[in-house]
């Protein structure tokens, strides 16, 4: 497998996810969510695309969705995503502010006079 940051020609990305060249380019007209990098007429897909393709057939192919349907589980998905993102950073922050407090409370101690 490739390294993060390279890219993979329509027929490498092809060989990768097994999905056709011909329907590459008509899911790219389909799901927003695929949008190889183009120079020239060339498409160069990165490995965050392959996975979206890879998922797009899964749920085409294995779980039998129609295209209305898998847009509107990959919707779903990215909104899930995007609310555990926040639940994170959420807990992250409370427990910055009680290490804070906690640091607060040791110079608090260390600054007595004995």
């Amino acid at each position: 497998m490739r390294q993060q940051g390279k890219y993979y020609r329509i027929g490498e990305a092809s060989r990768v996810t097994g999905v056709e060249p011909h329907v590459l380019r008509y899911w790219e007209k389909e799901f927003r969510e695929i949008r190889p990098h183009r120079v020239g007429r060339q498409r160069l897909y990165r490995e965050a695309d392959l996975e979206i393709i890879k998922k797009i057939k899964s749920l085409l192919y294995d779980e039998g969705m129609t295209i209305a349907g898998a847009k509107k589980k990959l919707r779903s998905t990215g909104k899930k995503a995007k609310s555990l993102s926040q639940e994170k950073i959420t807990e992250v922050n409370h427990i910055l502010n009680q290490i804070r407090h906690e640091l607060k409370t040791i110079l608090d101690i260390l600054d007595r006079p004995k």
